[in-house]
């Protein structure tokens, strides 16, 4: 059936109307946004309301993009200053912790295979551990979403090495995923050819994201444009241009876009604000696009006969598979990090979108039990966020993981961006404060130090060197620095 072009912006547009209203009601309940979203989809799917959507090409190619987005933006949001404690132990858990839980969760897809009569599914050896690299890796999207729309505050550092961990082990699932695809469509590969690609998709995909990275911000300092918005527009270009120049080389996209956004987003960068702003707005659009077009793609009643299989296989990754390789990929550290942080973060192993776009591949390329492979995969992912998702912050409280969070200075509601080269600072009057003065006059500012405003109760005063300083009141400082190159 033909539909026009307003038919279907119509319903693309109220489907999405649609998912927001059902988040803010999820909300109330601590259902992750994300989940909201995906079992919108399902509800206006085949099953529900009766849209029909089975383009599995079309799904991996708007999740490929949206992956390249959200990745990039999580990248920016990643302070270098925060992970470099927890540097090595993230890259452990991003590489090895993926791999682990490939091998554990695929030998017992394969042994739960066996039981053909109760099951109902019967997977090969390859073609277990093709089912388990898919869900492999905790999703980007979904901790992003749910560490920061649930602000929670943790201990350890452990919040960046969460963060750390989900946006770089995409790769390594990926590339678990398109090794096996070959291993069933060629009948085996070499272990040579194997370490070979494993190596040029990393080493490709860091020294790409790295070198690219550094021009995008060196071009962007120096492109001189009328029009600030384009500035956005150009980094959304960069994106696209990184991960394909990268791919191109056989290095893994994916992980090149992480590394350019990091070195971004830790770098002096003109009209950095507006840029993350921008990004910001797309990468919630393409979560939610991403999740409601994911739920339009399954059909539940097809989940029925593998709902034993899934069930269990969720069941052993949450509570087996994802413990023991966290802790064994943690064991070069010792004591550095707590046996409670390690319960946390196994608990943290929540799938969400990436798994079921990696699920697509399977499918496009026709491999024997595919379609189960994508529904088993649909229905771990969807226990994950209910259940993992929901009770994150029950967790990481009961293991005496939370810390209250540190006090926002935004009272004056004043923002500068980045390239006018001077910072705001806000101070508290103390009494030891008063003991340096009680004039502005007599605070002995460094040079090119100023106060600004100051915020007494409800009033906002202007001040002058001799406004006498009281308790309780809030000091805007303004410090000049350098500005952005141009």
């Amino acid at each position: 059936m033909n539909v026009s072009i307003e038919i279907g912006l119509l319903v693309s547009a109220f489907l999405i109307f649609c998912s927001i209203l059902m988040s803010k009601t999820g909300y109330r309940f601590g259902i992750p946004t994300l989940l909201m979203f995906l079992l919108a989809g399902m509800l206006f799917g085949t099953d529900g309301l009766g849209i029909q959507f089975d383009d599995v090409s079309v799904a991996q190619h708007i999740g490929m993009v949206a992956l390249c987005i959200i990745l990039f933006t999580g990248g920016m949001d990643t302070k270098m200053e925060d992970i470099r404690p927890v540097l090595s132990p993230g890259v452990m858990l991003a590489t090895s912790g993926v791999f682990l839980t490939t091998l554990f969760c695929g030998l017992f897809v394969y042994w739960v295979s066996g039981w053909q009569l109760h099951t109902g599914v019967g997977f090969t050896l390859i073609g277990s551990l093709l089912l388990a690299a898919t869900m492999s890796s905790t999703d980007s999207a979904s901790v992003f979403n749910i560490l920061r729309s649930q602000q929670i505050n943790l201990k350890h550092n452990l919040k960046p090495m969460l963060e750390l961990e989900s946006g770089s082990n995409d790769p390594m699932a990926y590339l678990l995923t398109i090794i096996l695809i070959q291993c069933l469509q060629a009948g085996g590969v070499s272990g040579w050819e194997i370490l070979w690609s494993f190596l040029l998709q990393f080493v490709v995909g860091i020294a790409g994201g790295y070198l690219l990275g550094r021009l995008s911000v060196w071009l962007i300092n120096r492109v001189s444009l009328k029009n600030a918005e384009l500035y956005s527009i150009m980094v959304l270009c960069f994106i696209f241009i990184i991960y394909c120049s990268v791919y191109l080389m056989k290095g893994n996209g994916y992980l090149a876009v992480y590394i350019a956004g990091m070195v971004i987003g830790n770098s002096r960068l003109f009209k950095k604000k507006e840029i993350g702003t921008f990004l910001d707005g797309m990468t919630w659009l393409l979560q939610i696009v991403m999740f409601l077009m994911l739920g339009l793609l399954v059909n539940p009643h097809e989940m029925l006969p593998v709902m034993l299989t899934a069930v269990l296989v969720s069941v052993f990754m949450t509570f087996v598979a994802r413990p023991l390789s966290v802790w064994l990929s943690l064991l070069p550290f010792g004591r550095k990090i707590t046996n409670k942080s390690k319960l946390f973060i196994s608990w943290v192993g929540i799938r969400g979108a990436a798994p079921i776009i990696f699920a697509t591949y399977p499918v496009m390329a026709q491999v024997d039990g595919a379609s189960q492979i994508f529904n088993i995969v649909f229905f771990v992912t969807l226990i994950s966020l209910l259940f993992q998702g929901m009770s994150l912050s029950w967790v990481a409280r009961k293991l005496g993981l939370t810390e209250p969070l540190p006090e926002k200075e935004d009272n004056f509601g004043i923002e500068l961006t980045e390239d006018v080269g001077s910072t705001l600072r806000e101070v508290l009057c103390t009494e030891e404060l008063l003991q340096r003065g009680r004039h502005i006059r007599e605070l002995s500012l460094p040079e090119g130090t100023l106060v600004i405003m100051i915020k007494r109760g409800d009033r906002y005063i202007v001040p002058n060197g001799s406004l006498e300083l009281m308790l309780g009141d809030r000091l805007l400082f303004m410090q000049h620095g350098e500005t952005v190159e141009r």
